[in-house]
């Protein structure tokens, strides 16, 4: 089993008191992110975990890829689709992800705590908020009579994100789709939509569903992925769906990402109820066949707590190991 994370981590913003940083700030320069997604990458490393994120510090989920393709206008807190959407001229997250990949390696170059085994194991995860979840969170403007064609063109603007994430170094590509669990969405055309973004990919992909996926799951395992990543420690009722399709997911060669810690929960899970979950899962597909994750994103924990959570999930995960 590996760790990985579902990607948001607290944000640490700091002004840089130094000579060079107040000249950039003068300037407009200074880009204070770059100093949380450090704090992002120490920490996610620090705790062990396996397949890191930058922490996307940037924004919300939605309003980073909002304010960057072309076909949106962000109105205070509403997206609205002005135009016809198409792709960005440049990649949404790629200087972030090399940038997160340099710290990374700085930090692993500087510790002796990990072998050289346990190092090549660690790798950047590069996150994309679905086609789905992003026109479900948005107005419709002139251009698109529907929501299904407005999904489609998004599908096909983050594909190029996505082949530029894996041309910047990613391991896998994760795809966050929490409203698949609300029953709003077409999987029909969800599918369509999450195999235009896949197909191209030489990585493996991931999907992340929060919520209770029973209704969905069935949907989604035949979704060209190969990483099902879902909440099992706030919703345990997702291990009854997952017990359900096991021999097809074992058939078919895909993984589950099992989230074991409750990220609403503003206190560490003890590393003993943390295994607990890891052990039902084990029993269920297999530990060859389960990464080891969190619920969902952690940006809204207290730091302290967000790494406390992953510090106790990778003790519990090498229990089983």
């Amino acid at each position: 089993m590996i760790s990985t994370v579902v990607g948001s981590y607290p944000v640490f913003l700091k002004k840089n008191k130094s000579i060079k940083g107040k000249i950039l700030s003068n300037i407009g320069a200074y880009d204070p992110y770059k100093l949380a997604i450090r704090y992002a990458v120490d920490s996610q490393l620090k705790a062990g975990i396996d397949l890191i994120s930058d922490g996307q510090v940037r924004g919300e989920m939605v309003e980073i890829f909002a304010k960057s393709i072309p076909g949106f206008e962000i109105e205070g807190n509403t997206y609205s689709i002005k135009s016809k959407i198409y792709k960005h001229n440049k990649s949404i997250g790629a200087n972030d992800l090399k940038l997160a990949i340099r710290y990374m390696k700085d930090f692993l170059s500087n510790s002796e705590e990990f072998s050289k085994e346990e190092k090549s194991k660690k790798g950047l995860k590069g996150i994309i908020t679905g086609p789905s979840t992003i026109i479900q969170s948005s107005k419709l403007g002139p251009i698109y009579k529907d929501k299904s064609k407005a999904i489609i063109d998004m599908a096909y603007a983050l594909k190029e994100e996505s082949l530029s994430l894996e041309k910047a170094g990613a391991k896998i590509i994760q795809i966050d789709e929490p409203f698949f669990s609300t029953g709003l969405i077409d999987m029909e055309v969800a599918k369509e939509s999450i195999n235009i973004i896949t197909e191209d990919l030489t990585i493996p992909a991931a999907l992340h569903c929060c919520g209770d996926v029973k209704s969905v799951f069935k949907d989604i395992i035949s979704f060209n992925i190969d990483v099902i990543d879902c909440e099992f420690a706030g919703h345990p009722n997702n291990f009854n769906i997952l017990e359900k399709n096991a021999n097809y997911l074992i058939d078919e060669g895909k993984k589950i990402g099992l989230g074991v810690i409750d990220t609403k929960k503003p206190i560490a899970e003890s590393v003993e109820d943390i295994s607990k979950i890891i052990e039902k899962g084990i029993k269920i597909v297999g530990k060859e066949n389960l990464l080891i994750d969190p619920d969902c994103g952690m940006k809204l924990l207290p730091d302290e707590v967000a790494f406390k959570k992953l510090q106790n999930m990778v003790k519990a995960m090498n229990l089983h190991n």
